[in-house]
């Protein structure tokens, strides 16, 4: 029962923090732009495509994020306060800009790169696009914040969480490429703006919880020495 909580605890926790930065709507919105007046079949080739790139790139990173740290001698309790401060302040950001931005820019710089859309599945349709560097600071946030469980079947229980939350996400994204057309002419951009700040308010709070949470271990360690 103990590790069903923490399951769920981390799929919701992983869910919450991913949701505004990779921004589903927003993406679509230049996903769109890129793609152009292509046919529904363009569509959902691409978007299945990309929904499986994203998945395979952000279990990778999580699954190799505790080992890069140890790599570098970074302990968890620090990657929790840096890791936290960054989301805190990413969505200190969001909740507090005048308009809401799209990525736009990543797209008119390799654009007139690629002959073909395939080949732009990775880059820039996957990453930057999709799943930018703050993903990856999330990503390597929550994993740490994962590895200071108890024992090693919570321990897997929480990344366990993280990567249905991220296959979760990326189902999500596999629908809002595959009728990115349909949401362009539905959504109002007040109402993605609205969504996007209540979603940033959001990872604040979850910025902040986790940052807390690792300056509480870290005092515990300094103390304990």
């Amino acid at each position: 029962m103990q590790n069903l909580s923490v399951f769920f605890k981390f799929f919701a926790l992983a869910f919450s923090a991913l949701l505004p930065v990779v921004n589903p709507l927003g993406s679509a919105l230049v996903f769109m732009g890129v793609v152009g007046s292509a046919p529904p079949l363009v569509f959902r080739e691409l978007a299945q495509k990309i929904a499986v790139t994203m998945t395979l790139f952000m279990a990778v990173v999580e699954l190799v994020g505790a080992g890069l740290l140890n790599f570098f001698g970074i302990s968890l309790p620090v990657v929790q306060i840096a890791g936290g401060l960054v989301l805190a302040s990413m969505g200190w950001k969001l909740l507090n800009q005048q308009k809401s931005e799209t990525k736009e820019d990543p797209t008119k710089t390799v654009e007139d790169s690629f002959g073909s859309l395939e080949e732009k599945v990775f880059y820039p349709l996957t990453f930057p696009i999709t799943i930018g560097p703050g993903c990856i600071v999330v990503i390597l946030t929550l994993s740490a914040h994962a590895s200071v469980k108890a024992n090693i079947v919570e321990n897997a229980t929480a990344h366990l969480g993280i990567f249905l939350a991220v296959v979760v996400l990326s189902l999500t994204i596999f629908l809002c490429y595959r009728y990115a057309p349909l949401i362009t002419q539905r959504i109002s951009p007040a109402t993605a703006d609205g969504i996007l700040r209540l979603t940033a308010f959001v990872l604040l709070c979850i910025g902040v919880q986790i940052t807390a949470n690792g300056v509480g271990a870290l005092l515990r360690k300094l103390l304990n020495t």
